[in-house]
């Protein structure tokens, strides 16, 4: 389990972050929803940069 969080917790992180997005966005405060919309993808892009720069580091 532990190498499932550790191997997946970027999309897992991203993911609630798009269901709160999606939730402001259904409660009517379309503003919060716009600017919490566009976590998923920052935080994916970090992961990716993180990873990229942890492989670049052990070679």
């Amino acid at each position: 389990m532990i190498k499932f969080i550790n191997s997946w917790y970027p999309i897992i992180i991203a993911f609630v972050a798009l269901l709160y997005s999606v939730g402001m966005g259904l409660s009517g405060q379309p503003e919060a929803a716009q600017y919490s919309a566009h976590w998923p993808g920052t935080i994916l892009l970090f992961a990716i940069a993180i990873r990229q720069r942890r492989l670049t580091n052990q070679k």
